[in-house]
């Protein structure tokens, strides 16, 4: 059988419980769809900023929650980003901020691997909220992840990482099979690039991505796009989430497809430049 993975799209606010209880529901509709390993998106617990601090105190029960349903539904939970407090080697965050960590949950409920989002979001959109400054929030992480999963072995990104084909190759030399993108790409600069980023970093990579992304209106100022898709690794877009909102999208990962694909076209070994 083929492997099953799928992308879950919210449209998460400023209530934790509330944003918990929809990630529930999605994440069991996932596993219900046959899903071995599901995606969430960036900031599923909690989408605002004067939050993230009060969240990470909580980051153990965050991860608890998450580790019992992952048990229940024995699906590996790829956690889109929770606000940590702590480094990985468990120094504090200085200067009030805190770190957009993105854990692997397996299927028995244990914490596998983190990754802390490198590059941060520090851009001006032409969008109603203009200005965004993630530096101000979140402290960058330093080191690309890789994991192995049932799905295959599972290269770590978040959203404007996406922007940055270096650390994907770095997966890729790491023996990435497939890479996640949670996400919360504003309307703006998700309808401009979104697709084409994802299709491009799988093409040149010949893995699949999957893109779970925030998708709608979270306060006035902020629209995300939405789009949740996952990629495979000619580029073919084998599902998509069109609508704003919650919901689910799953694929299955052709592993014999991808191996002979870098077989007949081994671009990794044609590299000139390192």
């Amino acid at each position: 059988m083929k492997p099953v993975i799928a992308a879950i799209q919210l449209c998460s606010g400023s209530d934790p419980e509330r944003n918990w209880a929809e990630t529930e529901r999605r994440l069991r509709e996932a596993a219900a769809a046959g899903a071995q390993l599901a995606v969430l998106p960036e900031n599923f617990v909690v989408f605002d900023a004067t939050r993230y601090h009060q969240v990470a105190t909580r980051l153990p029960e965050w991860l608890a929650r998450l580790g019992a349903l992952a048990r229940a539904l024995d699906l590996w939970i790829v956690a889109g980003t929770l606000p940590a407090a702590h480094r990985p080697d468990g120094v504090p965050v200085p200067d009030g901020r805190v770190r957009a960590a993105c854990h692997v949950i397996d299927s028995d409920g244990e914490v596998v691997a983190r990754y802390d989002k490198i590059h941060l979001f520090d851009v001006e959109v032409n969008d109603a909220q203009g200005s965004y400054h993630e530096s101000a929030t979140f402290e960058p992480g330093s080191d690309p992840v890789c994991v192995d999963t049932p799905v295959g072995r599972l290269g770590l990104t978040v959203c404007y990482d996406l922007r940055f084909p270096e650390l994907f190759r770095a997966l890729a030399d790491q023996g990435a099979e497939l890479v996640s993108v949670p996400a919360a790409f504003t309307q703006v600069t998700g309808a401009a690039h979104w697709q084409v980023l994802l299709r491009a970093r799988a093409i040149e990579n010949q893995f699949h991505v999957i893109g779970a992304a925030q998708g709608g209106v979270h306060s006035a100022t902020r629209i995300t796009f939405g789009h949740s898709q996952i990629i495979d690794p000619w580029g073919r877009v084998l599902a998509e989430r069109e609508a704003d909102g919650p919901g689910v999208i799953v694929a299955e990962r052709d592993v014999d497809e991808q191996v002979s694909l870098q077989k007949r076209m081994p671009v990794r070994k044609h590299r000139r430049v390192h």
